[in-house]
């Protein structure tokens, strides 16, 4: 393992993220259209989920 967890964490979320733009650069730019077109509401709420999911997920590698 790494002597920098939270370097480590932040260099995979940054090669997660670097995947779409990278293997399918238009339908990325679509969908990040229609996640602007959308309700404050709803990408709240899904943002919510996926914090939710990540800090379930984070315990559990953890334990």
């Amino acid at each position: 393992m790494t002597e920098h967890p939270i370097i480590a964490a932040i260099a995979l979320v940054m090669i997660l993220e670097g995947i779409m733009p990278f293997l399918a650069p238009k339908a990325w730019k679509d969908m990040i259209k229609q996640i602007a077109q959308m309700d404050d509401k709803h990408v709240r709420v899904f943002g919510a989920i996926m914090l939710v999911a990540g800090a379930i997920t984070f315990n559990y590698i953890q334990s």
